[in-house]
């Protein structure tokens, strides 16, 4: 009898039947680190694109300036612009919205009016800054920057 349980053990010893589930639970976690780099970096591209799309309609408006919009209209647009694009906001503290006439010079001598807007967000990491910290890292934001610059309609 006990040579019959020996080489019961010793068969059953022999048999992968569970090696897939171990190498599941190895994996798993690399998987999902993976997936979620891939949603929180989606986000980030997303987001830097539109902020550089609200930084172009914050150039629209600024150019129409003689139309009677001022730096406070611009900087309303550019919010607006980034709350209807799905990013998240705080007005008046991120983004950071800077409006500056600007003169540019042409090849043969001449200049041209401008208007430029920059719009600095700081963009947090959803899932990757909460990773970093458990492994005593700091991995929290990213700063994303759009400019546009337009010539003022009508302007010399």
């Amino acid at each position: 009898m006990a040579a019959l349980k020996a080489a019961l053990y010793r068969r059953l010893a022999k048999t992968e039947r569970g090696a897939e589930l171990i190498e599941f639970a190895l994996v798993l976690p690399l998987l999902l680190l993976l997936v979620l780099g891939i949603v929180d970096f989606g986000f980030l591209f997303q987001r830097l694109e539109v902020v550089t799309n609200a930084a172009r309609e914050g150039a629209r408006i600024a150019i129409l300036g003689g139309s009677g919009y001022g730096t406070a209209d611009v900087q309303d647009r550019v919010n607006d612009y980034l709350e209807e694009g799905g990013v998240p906001i705080v007005r008046g503290t991120n983004p950071v919205i800077s409006v500056t006439p600007i003169v540019l010079t042409t090849p043969g001598g001449g200049s041209i009016s401008s208007e430029q807007v920059i719009v600095r967000y700081s963009h947090t990491y959803l899932f990757l800054s909460g990773l970093a910290n458990l492994f005593g890292g700091s991995f929290s934001s990213v700063p994303l920057t759009g400019v546009a610059t337009m010539r003022v309609e009508g302007g010399s």
